[in-house]
């Protein structure tokens, strides 16, 4: 009789330290959503929106990251080359263009 009173005592204590523990685990949820939401406003506070991009938009090349032989002055070579199509979409950031195939550019994507 006296164990049963003693299991009925800690399967209580049990249910309340469950009870508890998750109450508090719901709490701490809520407030790292909380901080989370105001982290990315801060971030998202001092960006640009991006232009949406189609397919078959034309868009100029930028020779930022490009190497060629023969190396002219940097000063005096257009930042951009010509006008090319898209012809697909990866994301908000990346497209693949349409690129003559003198440029000898590896299409990574």
């Amino acid at each position: 009789m006296g164990a049963d009173i003693r299991k009925k005592r800690k399967i209580k204590k049990t249910t309340e330290f469950t009870e508890k523990m998750k109450k508090v685990q719901e709490e701490a949820g809520m407030v790292l959503r909380k901080a989370q939401e105001k982290m990315k406003w801060e971030a998202d506070r001092g960006r640009k929106r991006t232009e949406e991009w189609r397919k078959d938009d034309k868009v100029m090349l930028s020779i930022k990251n490009l190497v060629f032989k023969e190396r002219l002055v940097k000063k005096l070579v257009d930042q951009y080359v010509d006008l090319y199509f898209i012809n697909k979409v990866v994301s908000t950031n990346t497209v693949i263009l349409q690129l003559p195939m003198v440029m000898r550019i590896y299409p990574v994507c």
